[in-house]
């Protein structure tokens, strides 16, 4: 498995986000990856590990508890034309509720991701778009 992680990109009102991620083909190899991110103590303390994925064609995505996180992500991996590969945003959650901006932090961890990792195929704009 080949994990990349980065760590502390993004910090807002006392929450905390990093984003991670790998080539997957199956749901399995998913699944995988995220068990390889919570074996890293800070990170099995973490409040969302929202990812999705588009695994041999099929889209998949998980919000866990971060609600809409998923379809965030997703879009984001249809519009960079990437497939086989998982992204995960990890939250650590600061006290404060972030209404609408949580979103914003979301798709800047999957740019900072695509952008880091050269995975990025044409101009997403500001907004993921």
């Amino acid at each position: 498995m080949s994990l990349a992680v980065f760590d502390k990109i993004i910090s807002d009102r006392g929450s905390r986000y990093a984003v991670s991620g790998g080539p997957a083909r199956t749901r399995a190899e998913a699944q995988a990856l995220l068990v390889e991110l919570k074996r890293n103590k800070r990170f099995a303390k973490a409040t969302h590990h929202s990812w999705a994925a588009v695994l041999s064609g099929e889209a998949m995505r998980d919000d866990d508890g971060e609600s809409g996180a998923g379809q965030i992500i997703l879009q984001m991996l249809e519009r960079a034309g990437l497939s086989d590969h998982m992204v995960i945003v990890t939250r650590w959650y600061g006290g404060k509720h972030l209404g609408g901006d949580r979103f914003r932090h979301v798709a800047g961890a999957v740019r900072h991701y695509l952008a880091q990792t050269g995975l990025a195929q044409g101009g997403l704009g500001q907004d993921g778009r």
